[in-house]
């Protein structure tokens, strides 16, 4: 599944990631700062102006936001997942002998809590995500149970609510014979989830409950894009309406639009109740209700499109330069 890299927050600048480093850039192509490190598989997670950028397999995971290094994380156990909040929260998953962790930690790397799991008592943990806030974390457990498996999604607070809780635990549902390798914060009371057969949606600041529940079947989704309001699942289209089918529903787990497209997309944004659909070559603009506002080519191919404050301003990354579109 894929998510939308760049949050609103991040607006004036984007982040560049590669495996020797990652240096922050703003709309006039300055070079604000440069990070380098040493990694075989770089993994980068946004929210808000804050970037964490972790090894997989590896130990350590640099936190920086727009104004440069906020600190630096050192696990002591192989990473295999991680997320990080708009204050610089981290949430990783670490592989322990015979016990899977799930700690957090501050933007300079202190321990805040942690917890193990175990595939006996509550299955291995293979997605995990942090609210922008800092204060839920939702896990993704997979399970065996007499020859199947089984998701079990659980939500913990780290706030004030969840101190009374056994392992900050509040809340959580479980998902017979499926498999949710997905889970995600769109906001600080609102989260979605992605299985082989349903999307389901979650809300509540302290205790998240379950909201709706959409149910895909056989159908494949072919990913998932999603900022603080809304999230879009495309799924392949055969009639003639267009290529692709885009499903949008906002945090409430309620379908807003369904629109059909024919490009082959490498990103979708929602942003300012806007739906940018993009690849290197082309793009579309369309509101909420799906009407495009806009369709054109770019004149060189386009490694990023990034919104602004502006509806009609974006900023776009070439393979040589940062430039501004401006559509009228």
């Amino acid at each position: 599944m894929v998510s939308n890299p760049f949050f609103p927050g991040v607006q004036r600048q984007c982040f560049e990631d590669s495996k020797d480093g990652v240096s922050c850039i703003s709309a006039s192509g300055q070079v604000l700062w440069n990070q380098t490190y040493e990694m075989q598989n770089p993994i980068a997670h946004t929210c808000g102006d804050v970037i964490a950028v972790g090894d997989y397999n590896g130990h350590n995971i640099y936190v920086n936001n727009v104004n440069g290094a906020m600190g630096e994380v050192d696990t002591n156990l192989p990473i295999r997942e991680f997320c990080v909040s708009s204050q610089g929260v981290v949430a990783a998953v670490l592989d322990g002998t015979d016990v899977a962790w799930i700690y957090l930690y501050d933007a300079q790397g202190n321990t805040l809590a942690n917890f193990k799991t175990t595939m006996k008592d509550s299955g291995y943990p293979v997605s995990v995500s942090i609210s922008p806030n800092g204060e839920l974390v939702c896990v993704s457990y997979l399970y065996p149970e007499e020859g199947a498996l089984k998701t079990s999604v659980a939500f913990f607070n780290f706030g004030s609510v969840g101190q009374n809780s056994i392992d900050n635990y509040v809340s959580g549902y479980d998902y017979p014979s499926v498999v949710v390798p997905y889970v995600q914060f769109m906001n600080s009371s609102a989260a979605f989830a992605v299985s082989d057969d349903r999307i389901m949606f979650y809300n509540g600041n302290e205790k998240p409950v379950s909201q709706a529940e959409i149910f895909t079947g056989e159908e494949e989704i072919k990913g998932i894009y999603f900022n603080d309001s809304y999230m879009g699942a495309v799924f392949p289209n055969s009639t003639s309406e267009g290529k692709y089918r885009l499903q949008v529903y906002n945090d409430k787990g309620e379908n807003v639009l369904v629109t059909y497209f024919d490009i082959d997309y490498t990103e979708i944004i929602f942003n300012n109740k806007q739906i940018i659909i993009y690849n290197e070559d082309e793009c579309i603009i369309r509101d909420m209700n799906g009407h495009n506002k806009y369709a054109g080519d770019f004149e060189t191919p386009v490694r990023t499109m990034i919104p602004t404050n502006v509806r009609s301003r974006f900023t776009l990354v070439t393979s040589e330069a940062v430039q501004n579109l401006n559509l009228k």
